[in-house]
């Protein structure tokens, strides 16, 4: 009998940990399949559906472009639809200059405001990294604050601050520091200033969370090594910081490539973006083909080099070990 309690004991223990094997399997493959389900509904599926528009035609109806690759003609009309796909929108943009102009002054744009950025951001990130931890949670709340004030309020202040009249004026004027108005408001100051400002937060956030976990006694060991703090710095701090750096850099640089409102507020009628493209394309010439053209190239431009990095990065972390 003790034999057989024995052999049947083990089978009995392991039938009432299958439905927990069972459940742990299936919360994993639940936390792997949603991310890519979120992935699926709002990038994947939306960005098929530009990329349809954009092998269409414009025309005068609702909506204004002539339908393709739809199943209402059943699966004859679909192919006969298909073969009718055209790629005359994107030959367009590569003739009209204005779009080649429009993605070169954005990119050009997004990396000097993602430089400026980032030297505005480091010594923020640095220092609070290296305050007390008793205040930290207070200068963290203070970098997310501005988050509590509408976006589009927070660019219209700008405008108070700097147009001719505006308060920047008027204190330099005061303290005579300049005789005349500068002009500041629809330049590319202005659009610069307004970034940085309004990015600050995607810059100072990752770079605070890398700089907080650095063991700064690495720091104090190349000091009493003979290394200065500047070369301490460049040489341990810097290279430490670098993954917080890297994102904070590819927060600030992607959502300005296409930013809308703040050149359109501070710059100016005359500041060209793809931003304010692709708005004049959607809403004033209602050619949608074209616009969706423009903004499936400016997702190419903005996600392969970002695949490639990644790339890069596993490879490196690869050889690595």
């Amino acid at each position: 009998m003790t034999d057989i309690a024995a052999a049947v004991s083990p089978s009995t223990e392991t039938t009432a940990a299958l439905p927990a094997r069972l459940a742990k399997g299936v919360i994993d493959r639940l936390v792997i399949i949603i991310p890519y389900l979120w992935l699926l509904f709002f990038f994947l599926i939306p960005f098929i559906i530009v990329f349809k528009i954009s092998l269409s035609q414009s025309a005068i109806s609702m909506p204004p472009y002539t339908p393709v690759m739809d199943f209402a003609d059943g699966w004859s009309g679909f192919i006969g639809q298909f073969k009718k796909l055209s790629f005359d929108n994107y030959t367009w943009l590569t003739q009209d200059a204005l779009y080649f102009n429009a993605y070169v002054t954005s990119l050009v744009i997004a990396a000097i405001s993602t430089v400026l950025t980032l030297i505005v951001g480091y010594p923020i990130a640095y220092g609070m990294a290296r305050a007390p931890a008793t205040i930290r949670p207070t200068l963290l709340m203070l970098v997310i604050l501005p988050f509590w004030t509408s976006f589009l309020i927070r660019v219209y202040a700008w405008i108070g601050i700097l147009k001719p009249e505006g308060l920047l004026n008027q204190l330099l004027l005061s303290l005579h520091i300049i005789s005349e108005p500068l002009v500041i408001l629809n330049t590319y100051t202005a659009i610069f200033i307004g970034i940085v400002y309004s990015y600050l937060p995607f810059m100072v956030l990752p770079l605070y969370s890398s700089l907080e976990k650095m063991d700064y006694s690495l720091i104090e060991a190349a000091q009493d090594l003979g290394c200065p703090p500047t070369g301490a710095f460049w040489k341990i701090t810097f290279p430490l910081s670098l993954p917080g750096v890297i994102a904070g850099c590819l927060l600030v640089f992607i959502p300005v490539v296409g930013e809308f409102v703040i050149p359109d507020l501070l710059g100016g009628s005359q500041t060209l973006m793809i931003g304010k493209t692709l708005w004049n394309e959607f809403f004033s010439n209602r050619d949608w083909p074209v616009s969706s053209a423009v903004a499936v190239i400016l997702l190419l431009v903005l996600t392969v080099p970002i695949m490639f990095f990644q790339q890069a990065q596993a490879r490196a972390q690869e050889q690595g070990k």
